[in-house]
């Protein structure tokens, strides 16, 4: 079963917050903000945008300055495609690929010695991940207006940060 492609609604979620924005711009963005809960890169991202000009979800300019510099906008028809797309209901949880989990799971014996390296790694991996991301909670949301601005980038933080502190708390348990 074709997977429905996901990657252009995140890319006029961000034409919506951020319009006239290059490809450039928008490749930093998913490297910046939304790496924390979704990648791509900018091999993935160009020709995304080709197919969403296709479908006048979007439309691109040259900069006056610059010819080769593209901005691209969110059209009605992809501002409207992207409320449909927030409208609509998950019916599922994503699934991630967490190498720790599946490392973990391929080792029977409770006395292993790699159970012990692989829970250090992790907690390494977390704690590191933890420092970043409350530096950017730091950074972006300092004050109640930035937190208001922009609520929703906010709870994602603020969700990302609760489950690495839970993760951490797990395996500290053990």
């Amino acid at each position: 079963m074709q997977k429905k492609r996901i990657l252009p609604y995140i890319i006029m979620g961000i034409l919506k917050q951020n319009p006239n924005s290059t490809g450039k711009e928008l490749t930093n963005q998913f490297n910046e903000e939304i790496s924390e809960f979704w990648k791509a890169s900018h091999s993935q991202i160009y020709p995304e945008l080709k197919k969403m000009l296709a479908d006048d979800w979007i439309t691109e300019t040259q900069r006056e300055n610059n010819e080769k510099e593209i901005n691209y906008s969110l059209t009605k028809k992809g501002a409207l495609q992207l409320e449909n797309w927030i409208k609509q209901p998950i019916t599922e949880l994503a699934v991630s690929h967490d190498l720790f989990s599946l490392k973990l799971f391929f080792i029977n014996d409770q006395n292993d010695p790699r159970i012990a390296e692989l829970i250090n790694e992790e907690k390494a991996l977390i704690k590191t991940q933890l420092q970043h991301l409350y530096a950017r909670k730091k950074l972006l949301f300092d004050d109640q207006k930035d937190i208001e601005k922009n609520y929703g980038h906010y709870l994602i933080l603020t969700r990302a940060i609760s489950r690495n502190e839970g993760q951490l708390e797990w395996l500290n348990s053990l």
